[in-house]
Parts: C-alpha cells; structure tokens; sequence
C-alpha cells in the first residue's frame, strides 16, 4: 500500500497552464527498503492525476523523506513531462511502469565508497554513473547544494578542506562528484 511522503507546497504548472498539486508517494518494499515516485494532481480536478514510474529506490523511509525533500522545480518539470495518467480506482502501485530490480550499489562493480556511507546521502552516484556520466549529471543537478555537499562527504570524493569557506555552488559541487566518480571508476 503506497503512502503520502511528501507534499510540495507551490503549484506546477505545465505548458498549457494546467496547474498540479505535486506529491512523491512511495511503499515499502519486499526486502525493507522504499520506492518513490512523483504523483501530479490536476488542481481543478478536471484531468485524471498523472504519476511517474518509479524515480529512486531508498534503504528506507526517513531516506526517502530526505529524498523528496531536496528535488527542485526542474526535476518535478521532468516528472511531470515522464508522467502518464492514472485511471480513476486504479492502484497507483500497479499502474506504474516498473522498471527491471537493480544490484544494491555495494554489489555493484564500481562500487568504491566507504564500508558504509551515512543514511544522509541521498544517492549513490557510483550506482548511478554506471547508467552514464551523463545521466549522473542530470540526477545530481536536480538536487540542492546540501544534499550535494552530503554526497560528497558520505563518498569521500574531496577533502573537507576543499568543502569550506567555499560558497555552496550547485554546478562546482555536482563536477566534484562526477569528477572524482569518474577517476575512481577508472582507477578500478
């Protein structure tokens, strides 16, 4: 049974001006870990909701949480054109496109991080760079400098001395991380 994890408190709008109430739902899974997804509700009501498969794979609730709170209006614009409707009374969970069950990143052969990162990170870029340094581009861009900033530090992909007194600029955090990502994976 999906659950309401978070709520955006703005409206989306698309295109044509229709304007979405923007939640991410999610569920837990067989083996203890969550799934989530972005689900779209026209605000007037006129249009069946709209909801994408799913968008990340959590160790567990309050990671989602974190998760969902960090997306910016970009991704959720992306969400949006990735959606497809949702038939009235139809399960939600069953309607999404599931997408094949991935290794957990730490079997994953690129796998270079600590024995164990903290909960904090929101994703493990070495998972997500093995889909293409342009798709990890795109997944780190869509996240605010905080949850950067904690990517890097979870991973170790700079030394804190880089991480202070420099400003929080989301472009720089995200080329750290895709940069040391790469060099590591090449290393192997």
């Amino acid at each position: 049974m999906s659950e309401r994890i978070h709520t955006y408190t703005d409206l989306l709008h698309d295109a044509q001006g229709q304007r979405y109430r923007v939640h991410v739902d999610g569920q837990e899974r067989s083996d203890g870990t969550w799934e989530g997804w972005v689900r779209f509700e026209p605000h007037d009501g006129a249009l069946p909701a709209l909801q994408t498969g799913r968008e990340t794979t959590q160790s567990n609730r309050a990671d989602l949480e974190y998760w969902a709170s960090g997306l910016e209006v970009i991704y959720l614009e992306g969400g949006l054109a990735r959606a497809r409707p949702i038939a009235a009374g139809e399960d939600p969970t069953h309607a999404m496109a599931r997408e094949p069950e991935v290794r957990p990143a730490r079997e994953s052969p690129t796998w270079q991080g600590a024995e164990h990162a903290p909960a904090r990170a929101v994703l493990d870029p070495y998972a997500v760079y093995v889909q293409g340094e342009d798709v990890l581009r795109e997944e780190l861009n869509a996240l605010d400098a905080g949850h950067l900033r904690n990517i890097v530090r979870a991973y170790g992909l700079a030394d804190e001395e880089q991480l202070s007194g420099r400003p929080a600029d989301r472009g720089q955090l995200a080329e750290v991380i895709v940069s040391a990502v790469r060099e590591r994976v090449r290393e192997r």
